[in-house]
This record gives structure tokens, sequence and C-alpha cells, in this order.
């Protein structure tokens, strides 16, 4: 039978996830097919790039392909609904990759919920070979979003810091990866340190901090020139920038005259705004995605706590009440929730918080010997972070690696990079 327009479920397949821990939606993905070996290789390849990303939500189970009973498939003919409803499939991803005669690669998908014998989505998707990758996050994106009915996240990149050398002599430079792990590379040289790289909205510029001559200096970054310029020499210590909503001011902490406060400055004119004014430590501002407040974390109150003020500096109220330090609040893209890093007792904690200081909606994720800088996934629903895990019993000597955590808290999970990485900042979805 040969299909010729998709088809809609009248009652559609959809994971709820709205609760607490979520049954894996059973899926298969068959490598997409191809004609030639080329064509089939990138098919296999795609296939399991989809899989990871699906699998590593914690929303889906991508079943063996052993299982398989329906292994010789044509893209244009109906599947055998019932071998896979045998084997408790529940949607069925099909795909076929093909290299035209241009040269470019064609690859096509179609999205089936296997209960209804319904075709749920389906897209083709055209680029040069070497970008199937991409192509690969952007059908998982298709098949998340068509699913959950929010939007997906896999066709990200991350930029972190990456480290290398003794404690003495650490080695931090910027690098940049997918949000899986692969095609990394690097952004600085390593000679000067870099620290705290923050993209902007638009996921083609990094602020970050980096010494100069032991002297703090925040940079702007592009990452597809590699052209970089100077925000700005302070005469004091520099922390944590980060671009606004819009993209058209860096908020940061500056430190003048032994006095750490917030400091919003206009891109356009330079111009800087004093928007705190304490003498305690006020830090890591971070903007709500509509621009008109701002959390921070300070010791005003003889601890370090959050914050939340208007985007003006006005009307300052604390949020956080729990026992233990709070720090490195980050605000998610949905507005809903502000992150941050906790310390009690000698642990350290991901957690979040409604914006309003409500102390019954503060969760805990995460626990480890070291747990810091979390940073949102574009939809709201994941956070990244890096964790240090020591081998000593004093804390010296072991590794640092970035971890993702959902806000289930279930689906904690490590991210590969090369060596030791710290300070994660992931960007919104690729234009």
């Amino acid at each position: 039978m040969r299909i010729s327009a998709p088809a809609r479920a009248e009652e559609p397949l959809h994971i709820v996830i709205d609760q607490g821990k979520v049954e894996p939606l059973p899926i298969a993905l068959p490598g997409f097919i191809g004609k030639s070996q080329a064509e089939r290789d990138t098919g296999t390849n795609i296939a399991k790039v989809i899989s990871d990303d699906l699998e590593r939500s914690g929303l889906f189970r991508a079943l063996d392909p052993r299982s398989f009973i329906e292994r010789s498939m044509d893209f244009d003919t109906l599947p055998r609904f019932n071998d896979w409803r045998i084997i408790n499939t529940e949607a069925l991803v099909t795909g076929q990759a093909v290299i035209q005669d241009d040269g470019r690669l064609r690859v096509e998908f179609r999205l089936w919920d296997v209960v209804r014998n319904q075709q749920l989505r389906g897209k083709k998707y055209y680029t040069t070979p070497e970008n199937w990758r991409r192509i690969a996050h952007l059908v998982s994106d298709e098949i998340y979003t068509r699913l959950t009915g929010e939007t997906g996240y896999f066709d990200t990149r991350v930029v972190f810091v990456q480290e290398s050398g003794s404690k003495i002599a650490r080695r931090k430079r910027l690098a940049i990866m997918d949000q899986d792990g692969a095609n990394v590379s690097f952004l600085t040289d390593g000679f000067d340190m870099a620290l705290t790289p923050r993209f902007s909205p638009t996921a083609q510029e990094v602020t970050y901090l980096s010494y100069f001559n032991n002297k703090p200096r925040v940079y702007l970054l592009n990452i597809e020139s590699g052209q970089q310029e100077v925000v700005g020499d302070f005469p004091g210590m520099t922390f944590a920038p980060r671009f606004s909503p819009d993209g058209g001011k860096i908020i940061m902490s500056l430190d003048t005259r032994g006095n750490s406060d917030i400091y919003v400055m206009d891109l356009r004119n330079r111009r800087q705004t004093r928007l705190t004014e304490h003498p305690a430590i006020d830090t890591a501002p971070s903007y709500a995605p509509d621009s008109r407040a701002i959390s921070f974390e300070s010791d005003r109150s003889g601890r370090q706590q959050l914050y939340v003020m208007r985007s003006d500096g006005t009307d300052i109220r604390r949020i956080s009440w729990g026992e233990g330090r709070y720090a490195t609040p980050v605000w998610s893209p949905r507005g809903d929730l502000i992150a941050f890093t906790k310390m009690l007792r000698g642990r350290f904690y991901i957690g979040v918080m409604r914006p309003d200081g409500d102390p019954k909606t503060e969760r805990l994720l995460t626990e480890s010997f070291l747990d810091e800088g979390p940073t949102w996934a574009p939809n709201g629903r994941v956070l990244m972070f890096f964790r240090q895990t020591p081998n000593r019993r004093d804390g010296s000597g072991g590794t640092v690696r970035l971890w993702s955590v959902d806000l289930t808290g279930y689906n904690l999970r490590e991210v590969p990079t090369l060596g030791d990485a710290s300070d994660p900042a992931w960007s919104p979805l690729i234009k």
C-alpha cells in the first residue's frame, strides 16, 4: 500500500510528563534505509543518534533491534503494525537517506502511532552529507515535540570550560560541543584562563571572563568567525557576565574598592548602570526571560542566599529560606523556576524553586561531594551542571565532569567530554 498524505489519529499518542517519575514510552527506531552502502551507513548512524537522544531524555525506551520482526522495510509502504505491536512497540520511526545527484543528502522520516495504525508526523530535510548528525537532532526534536507537547532541545550546543593539568597549574580553555558531547572544538587556546562562558540569545556569540596580564576582562566571542572583542577593562574583579534576553546588554558583578555589586552594560554604547549598592557581596545575576526581573546571590543576610529584584535594581527581596547556603541562581527559559546550587553540611545540591520564594516549592534534584553551576536546556525541563568526584578523603584529586538531570530528579546522566569539564552553558535552539 502506497502512502500519499499523513493521517492523524483522533486520540494521538502522547506522553504525560507533568507527574513525578515517568514510565518511558517504548519506541522502535530501525536504521534509515538507503540504496547505496554510503546511504545505508548514514541512515544507520542517523537512527542511532535519534535513539540516543530520545533515550537520554528519560521519556523513551528504545527497543532492541534484535527484537524486530519486520526487518525489510520500504519507506513508501505502510509498516506491518501487528508485527510491531507483538513486541510492545507504541511508537515507530521509519526513514530513508538519499544522496542526490547534486551531492546533497536528503533525509526523510515518518513517526507512527503503532497502537492506532496512524502516521503522526513526517518531514524531509536537505543538507550536506557531513551535516547528517544535525539532521538526526532535528528529527529527535520533531519526535519529542509531537509525543510530549513540549519543545525539543536536541539541536543545541553547550559551551563549557575544558580543564587540564595539575590542580596547582590548571589550564582552563573554552570548548563547545553538541548537547550529546559530539563535535567538540576549542574556542580559546588556554594560555589565558577562561571562565563563566554564557551564550547570547542567538547562540552565535559567547560572553566570558578571561585574565590578560593577570587582569580580568569580559570578552565577546563570535563562535563562527572566531572574532572576539573586549567588552571592557574594569579596575577591579569582574564576575559572571551574562546576556540579557534580547542580547543588547550584559549583566555582571563588579568588585570596586573591595565591594561587589551588580552592574549592567549596554552593548551599544558601553554605558554601565549600577543596580545594587550594598556592603555585602552581590554576584551571579541572571535575567528572567521577560527581562523584568533579575535573580542574584548575596551574603547581605549573613550568609549566601538568593534574591530577586526588578530589572532597574528596585524591590529587592530574598527568596531562599532553607538551611544551608545558596548560590549560582539561573532563571528557567519558561520563567517558572530558578535553578541554584545549595551547600549544606558538607554536601552540594542542584535544586529548583519558584521565583516567589515559597519555601514549599524548593526541590533538590541532585546531591554529591560537589555539584555546581546549573544551566537550563532551552525547553526548561532539563538541567546540566558540573560534578567533582574526589579520589581522596580530603577531597583532592578526582575528576570534574558534566552531568544532566531532568526536573523529576530521576533521570541523572553523565555527559561525555574530553577529560575534565566545568561551568557548562546550554545554548538556545540553533536557528
